[in-house]
């Protein structure tokens, strides 16, 4: 079975940056679900708009299109996948098995991170509504988002080895 492992959590909870050291570490593809969002997604939630199921149709279809293209056994996907609609699209549409691992941080450090960044469209204002909209699948794996890089993706691997 072909898996898609889903680096998830809310703004600020380093799913890129930890999603693109797990690809480092095992050779398995990264993706990253914010190329896969529409202008007009990007500027919604730049000015504090939360996004709907609706806003997220497309962006989740695309992704999965582009993970079913991949040849690759495991590839590595850094989404919030805050939402059930959107982890079920994933699951349904993507073509492979879906490993979801949440990175726990908690909200004082998330906001911290958010307001240190200079680059990015979302802004600190949205964390609330983030946290609120999360709804965590039921064999998430969940690890401590506060460790360092080279811990968490040590632990990655080994839950995912543990099946």
């Amino acid at each position: 079975m072909r898996d898609l492992i889903v680096i998830m959590g809310v703004a600020g909870s380093g799913k890129s940056s930890i999603a693109e050291a797990l690809s480092a570490a095992t050779g398995w593809p990264f993706m990253e679900a914010d190329e896969y969002h529409s202008a007009a997604n990007k500027q919604k939630m730049a000015s504090g708009t939360p996004l709907t199921d609706a806003d997220r149709e497309d962006w989740v279809r695309d992704m999965c299109r582009a993970s079913a293209d991949m040849r690759a056994e495991r590839v590595v996907l850094a989404c919030s996948a805050l939402t059930s609609f959107v982890q079920n699209g994933l699951k349904a549409q993507s073509g492979r098995r879906c490993r979801f691992v949440l990175l726990d941080v908690p909200k004082e450090e998330l906001a911290r991170r958010i307001s240190a960044r200079a680059d990015h469209f979302m802004p600190v204002s949205l964390l609330d509504s983030q946290l609120e909209a999360l709804q965590l699948p039921e064999d998430v794996l969940r690890v401590d988002g506060t460790a360092s890089p080279e811990d968490l993706v040590a632990a990655i691997q080994e839950r995912l080895a543990q099946g």
